[in-house]
């Protein structure tokens, strides 16, 4: 072999062992890429994590501050109400006893026809006076009745503390008639089933 051609040969020699030696290199450098590509996907998965996490915090308070609001809303809207319905309740019992008042205030005058028309029931020259009389008391009546005052029962009822007031207690020999009314000095009147006025009764004993 001449001189030339062993040179050659050493040439091709050491080419070879050189892309020998970057042919090993190579799948080292494509190890640590793909360790490298791993690693930061794996980072990438952790902060995408991460940060779906702090969505769903930030979802989860803004629910819970609209369930607070929906609450607080919806007590303000029941204690709104409820102030409605006191104010509309103590207006209606102002009116009402406003008209009890009223209609209280009345009753002696109709107690004053009752002894003038009783005054006079005998008495032939007063007929067209009694008759007025009884025109106007009647139309009396008639008006309380239209707003709820009824005369309380007294003729032959049973004693009844809540609607009578005993004025006098009178002695009975009738077994029946004791505890009963005997007779009524006053009457009594209720105004929608509330008593605004006793009825003054004698009782048997």
């Amino acid at each position: 072999m001449s001189q030339k051609q062993h040179n050659h040969s050493e040439k091709n020699s050491a080419k070879g062992a050189q892309e020998a030696e970057i042919k090993i290199e190579n799948p080292d450098m494509e190890v640590e890429d793909t360790l490298n590509d791993g690693i930061t996907e794996e980072t990438g998965a952790d902060e995408e994590s991460s940060e779906i996490e702090k969505l769903k915090q930030m979802l989860q308070d803004r629910e819970d501050a609209l369930e607070k609001e929906k609450k607080e809303y919806l007590f303000l809207m029941a204690d709104f109400d409820n102030f409605k319905k006191r104010t509309l309740r103590e207006k209606s019992e102002i009116i009402k006893n406003g008209a009890e008042n009223v209609l209280k205030g009345i009753l002696p005058i109709l107690d004053d026809f009752e002894r003038g028309i009783e005054a006079i029931k005998d008495d032939a020259t007063a007929v067209s006076v009694k008759e007025g009389m009884e025109l106007i008391y009647n139309k009396f009546v008639k008006y309380l009745q239209q707003n709820g005052v009824k005369e309380i029962p007294t003729e032959d009822a049973v004693f009844d503390v809540d609607l009578h007031e005993a004025i006098a207690m009178v002695p009975v020999d009738d077994e029946s008639k004791k505890g009963k009314i005997i007779d009524t000095i006053a009457k009594g009147y209720t105004l929608n089933d509330k008593v605004i006025r006793h009825a003054k009764v004698a009782v048997g004993q």
